[in-house]
């Protein structure tokens, strides 16, 4: 439960932070999932998007991103965890001053979060002591296949290769980035997300179609459709969108800008983090780098 907390749950949070940001006229890169980086006197590198699940219909690699993947030296991730750190991010996710998560949710919707979980709700004391972040995250991580996730697996082969791997974060900002939220946010998202988790695994799969397509426009027009349904949750999705998505799509161009100078870099991040104006294959043409698709 641990381990799912922080690589798939946490991360696969980007997309429902983004379900309630402005709509945006049409934007640079809406379609493909590999991307070529090209600069004069530098080998190429290549950007995927991925999806942070370990679903059967997505964790196998297309041919063209296998063979880029092959011609890479290093892989970079959004974050690369020890064991260790997973523990950590654990105990990070619960309070350690007194406070418990009955001070923010009465004991109806405490035991209809419990409900909801069910087996994945952790063991009492923890339970009691979970931030209400933790909570979202566990709401809002579909139930999936056994097995690693898509970026595991890249990390697995690339450690099988010996290849040389970056996280372009650390632990301790991915659990500041989540506890900066403000707590009236995170209550609403979790009330919200009690009262819609049925429609979770539908989206999911929508966007798992919209991926497989290479649709990231379609894909992004689905992580809004929440937004949509829901717009007095505007202030509070924004409040989340600027901790998990725009401040963190802008850290990794910022940590890729050193490494992308040897080039052969093989960079895996969340999909939703290469589309449009401010997404990172526009950051990274900005930084110098010609972009072309490949897949």
């Amino acid at each position: 439960m641990r381990a799912r907390l922080t690589i798939v749950a946490a991360l696969a949070l980007v997309t429902l932070a983004m379900s309630l940001a402005a709509a945006a006229a049409p934007a640079p890169y809406s379609r493909g999932l590999l991307f070529r980086l090209d600069r004069p006197g530098v080998a190429p590198s290549y950007v995927f998007g991925t999806l942070h699940s370990n679903d059967a219909r997505v964790v196998g690699l297309p041919e063209p991103v296998r063979a880029a993947f092959a011609a890479s030296h290093r892989l970079a991730l959004e974050i690369v965890l020890a064991d260790a750190e997973e523990l950590e991010f654990f105990a990070g996710a619960q309070y350690d001053d007194g406070r418990r998560l009955a001070d923010a949710f009465d004991a109806p919707t405490l035991g209809r979060i419990r409900e909801v979980l069910g087996e994945r709700a952790p063991p009492e004391p923890q339970f009691d002591r979970l931030k209400p972040w933790a909570v979202l995250l566990l709401l809002a991580q579909p139930r999936a296949d056994s097995g690693l996730t898509l970026d595991q697996q890249l990390l697995s082969e690339a450690r099988r290769r010996k290849l040389g791997v970056i996280g372009l974060e650390i632990l301790q900002e991915q659990i500041a980035a989540l506890d900066t939220v403000p707590l009236a946010s995170q209550v609403a998202l979790v009330q919200w997300a009690l009262l819609h988790h049925p429609e979770i695994a539908a989206d999911h799969d929508a966007s798992i179609a919209a991926w497989r397509d290479r649709d990231l426009a379609r894909l992004d027009r689905l992580a809004r459709e929440p937004g949509r349904r829901d717009p007095a949750l505007a202030p509070h999705f924004a409040a989340l969108s600027r901790q998990l998505v725009e401040g963190r799509t802008a850290l990794m161009a910022h940590r890729l800008f050193i490494p992308l100078r040897d080039g052969r870099l093989f960079v895996a991040v969340g999909a939703l983090h290469l589309y449009g104006s401010n997404g990172l294959l526009s950051l990274l043409h900005a930084q110098g780098y010609r972009v072309r698709r490949l897949y």
